[in-house]
């Protein structure tokens, strides 16, 4: 009996540990001010808020946008964007304190395949169908799910 107990206390402090550290990472990304925007040129568009506190002065950091479902990389052409990568010709590195904060308004993506505009809602809001991470030379700084969806259409 004292065996049960006391794995099943091991498996609760394992938990609460486990989910502190994520909630850690999620608050990174500002999410009140992650989206994806569908514009009236029917392209999406990612933007999101970084936090401050998570960047350092001294480090380059770039971001990576993941599309986890299939059908939406699909109509995207990829399922996954690097912001900040040399291949990409607009893409730069985040810069510490600049004057706009540090939001990023990543360039429209034109969609290669004709989605409803309910659809795509539905795979950003309730499918986790998009992720984004802040990522320096070695390490994931922070990740979180892109959730928020809104439309020009």
């Amino acid at each position: 009996m004292n065996k049960k107990i006391m794995c099943l206390m091991l498996t609760a402090i394992l938990a609460l540990f486990l989910s502190g550290c994520m909630q850690d990472t999620q608050d990174s990304i500002v999410n009140s001010h992650a989206e994806a925007l569908l514009t009236k040129n029917n392209e999406l568009q990612f933007r999101f808020k970084i936090n401050d506190k998570i960047l350092s002065e001294e480090e380059l950091y770039k971001v990576k946008v993941t599309i986890h479902n299939e059908k939406l990389a699909a109509a995207l052409g990829t399922d996954e964007f690097v912001y900040g990568e040399d291949t990409i010709i607009d893409g730069e590195y985040i810069e510490v304190n600049n004057e706009k904060g540090n939001y990023i308004f990543m360039n429209p993506i034109p969609l290669t395949q004709d989605l409803h505009v309910f659809e795509i809602e539905k795979m950003i809001v309730n499918e986790d169908a998009v992720s984004v991470e802040i990522i320096n030379e070695d390490e994931v700084v922070a990740r979180a799910f892109l959730n928020n969806f809104s439309s020009q259409l």
